[in-house]
């Protein structure tokens, strides 16, 4: 018999993946929490009661880009944080009894120096942007919830994750549309950039709903859980894949309006925990993943 899964943030990139492609190596069934505004407490408790019994929930919605915090705080703050504390109020008054997680992200490390690199799960936030500190708050919400009502809480902080269908606002898919661009004569051969020196751990989209489908069956309760690749590759680096699969040469010009000063210079976790625990590990080599973006790009021109 398949397990109940409530879904929130079912539009979004990875949500909508999970809806077209199942949970991997799981028996989940489906119930997204569509076209509900989590920071309506009443409506939201009405829709939760009315989907019966919920054996789990993954909880994607969020208000999930950085400059879009920084213009618009209380927005990000209402969506992520308010909006968070709501879902586990309505979920305690309907008599969940499930395993919840929590999406946060590893952007709530803040900066991190090289010689405290791959981050650990036992380094104390420093958020540097209002999404990060929306995320550490709604993080602590979930786990105050758990130690005051026994909630069934595990918190994943996932780190860069890429693929075909993610927001072109991003730099991989961004990149992405102006090779193809290129490569299909509607563009000159040049690509603006901004800092593509620094380096994040990146990872395919489909490999982080496979440990978010392993968290919901072997995360222990009360824990964070860094998702990611365990290892770090500069945005030059994945510029140059692309360009070399599309077989496509061009100038590359810095723009100084898109550098971010102070920026982390790398980025990589450490995902032992998560090892351990649940003995999931990335299986999709990243070259896969760009060759996927790049004709994922050239469908939605």
């Amino acid at each position: 018999m398949k397990q109940r899964l409530l879904l929130t943030g079912a539009t979004g990139f990875v949500g909508r993946l999970i809806q077209a492609a199942g949970m991997p190596g799981s028996e989940w069934e489906l119930f997204p929490l569509d076209g509900v505004d989590l920071r309506e407490r009443q409506v939201l408790e009405s829709v939760i009661a009315s989907k019966g019994k919920l054996d789990g929930v993954l909880h994607l919605a969020a208000q999930s880009f950085v400059p879009k915090s920084f213009d618009d705080p209380q927005e990000t703050f209402s969506t992520n944080i308010i909006g968070t504390l709501n879902l586990i109020e309505a979920l305690r008054h309907t008599g969940f009894q499930g395993r919840f997680l929590y999406v946060s992200s590893g952007d709530v490390y803040g900066r991190v120096e090289e010689a405290d690199l791959p981050v650990r799960e036992s380094r104390l936030p420093a958020p540097g942007n209002p999404y990060a500190v929306s995320k550490v708050a709604a993080e602590q919400c979930c786990l105050a919830w758990q130690r005051a009502y026994g909630f069934d809480v595990v918190v994943a902080r996932p780190f860069n994750h890429i693929g075909p269908g993610q927001d072109a606002r991003f730099v991989i898919p961004s990149l992405a549309r102006q090779v193809v661009a290129i490569k299909e004569g509607r563009q000159e051969p040049l690509i603006t950039v901004g800092d593509i020196d620094v380096t994040r751990d990146f990872t395919d989209v489909r490999d982080i709903v496979a440990a978010y489908s392993a968290l919901l069956h072997k995360g222990h309760t009360g824990r964070i859980y860094n998702v990611g690749s365990g290892r770090d590759r500069s945005v030059r680096e994945m510029l140059s894949t692309m360009l070399e699969i599309e077989q496509v040469e061009a100038e590359i010009k810095v723009d100084a309006s898109r550098l971010r000063p102070g920026e982390q210079r790398r980025v990589v976790a450490d995902c032992t925990l998560i090892h351990e625990d649940t003995a999931w590990r990335p299986k999709i080599d990243i070259r896969r993943t760009l060759e996927d973006i790049l004709n994922n790009s050239k469908e939605n021109q």
